[in-house]
């Protein structure tokens, strides 16, 4: 390791007066020349984690990295504090990259950034073995993973890459390889690891919770709420807005711009010039508001935003975490609001099928990929389905997004979400209606999932099992429509007096506290209540005897 104190680095080259929580640790780590495999959230300055040791270190660090507009933005960063740094990408003109290519092998360079692409070259690979090179850094290494939510299947190029690269510092073997995500769920980190051939790699995983950032979901009935509520989330402040398609994304910025809020659309089908004309405004402060697919934000480093709404569902938690942490990186208050209706889903699953589509056209997908095609389509569908659970979850929303990135001790109310501010004690109405949810469950043997015991309470007979049909609780809620029941059965699990199985199926059963509540005990509990339906005529079926409605259709 260098004698050079990092500390005095960080304050002479970077201008900053101390590390941030996590940074000093893993520095130093790769300073040691240990393998590394560093989780960091977005706005925590993990970069820092390799661009400091470069300037401590004899020879190139050689960082990978996802976007152009990531490894521009970084490698101008650099140049404006006269750090030797450079990239190569394809919107370089040959001299460009002729220049790029000689500075690294005159050892001119701290730093060169590449695409994971370039990996695939001959020439690039030829180069690897004319470098000498102190680390191998992987920027956004859940790229590597088909768990990860931007797979990239050229990142499963690297460990052989790293392995061809010769040490700076003589040493035998490959230079340490050092990886560094935002987003990274334990069956991730362990994808990671396995396939950049990390070797008895130091893990570092700093706490995922953002305590500036206020979470919520927006049940709207369609797009025409949508663009009624936007101006309104929006207001005054600097904000992103996420969209799932390009049109999406136009339509956005079109509801803004009626408001008379300043907004652009950001998306791949606009003009080169138009997007880097977008982007440079929203980094100098002159354009306020974007609508953008979810490439926009990338690299880009304003710490003031203050709010980012997703307009439609993201196809992942990953994505939705690194995307709401581009808000509040100052460390102040923040809004994160993600519009929830179900037809949206319908979107994220016809792009997920048609992913082939838009895959290299060099490389075109033939009969023997189609195995490994259904595999990421399965993938990704099951990521939509944690999703969902988020949008729908009546519990606190901090609770559910943090213990899906395998965070523990996470106390079950934050305080500073939506469904935790509009938590209250049930009225008496509310506590007879939930000792009758509770009394189906149980009925029913505590093996069936929400709508089939919704239905069963409501009386809706057709294609309901035997065993459901004939129960003393079939049609105990005959008066309430199926659909509220399942709303009030998502705010029992949220009040923790029903579990939900971690299978596929999600049946439900009682919890202590909810026995309690059902056989009529004093229970301290509160709730959050759903949102009133919208008032309508519906026709009924009179129900039997006894208070069953047989042969209800919803």
């Amino acid at each position: 390791m260098t004698s050079l104190d990092p500390r005095e680095v960080l304050r002479t080259a970077f201008g900053h007066l101390a590390f941030r929580p996590g940074q000093e640790q893993v520095v130093r780590a790769v300073l040691d020349g240990h393998d590394v495999l560093a989780v960091m959230p977005t706005g925590s300055g993990k970069s820092l984690g390799y661009q400091l040791p470069a300037l401590l270190l004899p020879g190139l660090t050689l960082v990978v990295s996802p976007l152009i507009a990531l490894m521009k933005d970084q490698v101008d960063e650099l140049g404006r504090k006269g750090i030797e740094a450079a990239a190569l990408h394809s919107l370089q003109t040959p001299e460009e990259r002729r220049r790029s290519l000689h500075a690294a092998r005159t050892g001119a360079l701290r730093l060169l950034y590449v695409a994971p692409e370039r990996f695939a070259s001959a020439g690039f690979d030829r180069l690897l073995g004319e470098l000498s090179v102190a680390r191998f850094a992987v920027d956004e290494a859940h790229c590597v993973s088909e768990w990860g939510h931007d797979f990239r299947p050229d990142y499963r190029l690297l460990a052989a890459a790293a392995s061809r690269c010769k040490r700076s510092d003589g040493g035998d073997g490959r230079p340490p390889v050092i990886a560094f995500t935002a987003t990274a769920t334990p069956e991730v980190r362990s994808d990671i690891t396995a396939l950049l051939g990390l070797e008895d790699p130091l893990l570092f995983v700093a706490g995922f919770d953002r305590p500036n950032l206020f979470l919520d979901v927006r049940r709207v009935s369609g797009e025409i709420e949508k663009r009624e509520i936007l101006p309104g989330l929006v207001g005054t402040r600097r904000a992103l807005v996420y969209t799932s398609t390009r049109k999406s994304a136009e339509r956005a910025a079109e509801a803004l711009r009626a408001a008379r809020v300043p907004a652009e659309a950001y998306h791949a089908g606009r003009e080169e010039a138009d997007r880097t004309r977008a982007q440079e405004a929203f980094a100098d402060g002159s354009l306020r508001v974007v609508c953008a697919t979810n490439a926009f934000g990338m690299g880009i480093d304003r710490p003031d935003v203050e709010v980012v709404v997703h307009f439609e569902i993201p196809g992942s938690l990953e994505a939705y975490y690194q995307e709401i942490g581009r808000a509040g990186r100052d460390g102040r208050h923040a809004d994160a609001t993600l519009l929830w209706n179900y037809v949206d889903v319908r979107t994220r699953e016809f792009l997920i099928e048609r992913e082939d589509a838009e895959e290299d056209p060099s490389r075109p997908p033939s009969a023997a990929d189609a195995p490994q095609r259904e595999k990421r389509r399965e993938l990704e569908r099951k990521k939509l389905r944690r999703m969902i659970d988020y949008a729908q979850a009546p519990a606190c929303l901090r609770r559910t997004l943090l213990s899906y990135f395998g965070e523990t001790g996470v106390p079950d109310r934050c305080g500073a979400c939506g469904p935790c501010r509009s938590r209250r004690a049930p009225t008496d109405g509310e506590v007879l209606l939930l000792r009758k949810i509770l009394s189906g469950v149980a009925r029913g043997g505590e093996r069936w999932g929400k709508r089939k015991v919704a239905a069963m309470l409501a009386g809706v007979l057709e294609g309901l099992p035997e065993s459901l049909a004939s129960l003393s609780t079939t049609g105990l809620l005959a008066d309430v429509d199926a659909r509220r029941i399942e709303a009030w059965i998502d705010a029992a699990v949220g009040a923790g007096l029903l579990r939900l199985s971690e299978d596929s199926y999600r049946t439900l059963s009682l919890t202590p506290e909810g026995r309690l509540l059902m056989t009529g005990r004093p229970l301290d509990v509160a709730v959050v209540p759903p949102p009133e339906p919208a008032k309508r005529r519906r026709k009924r079926t009179a129900g039997p005897a006894g208070g069953r409605a047989r042969g209800r259709r919803r």
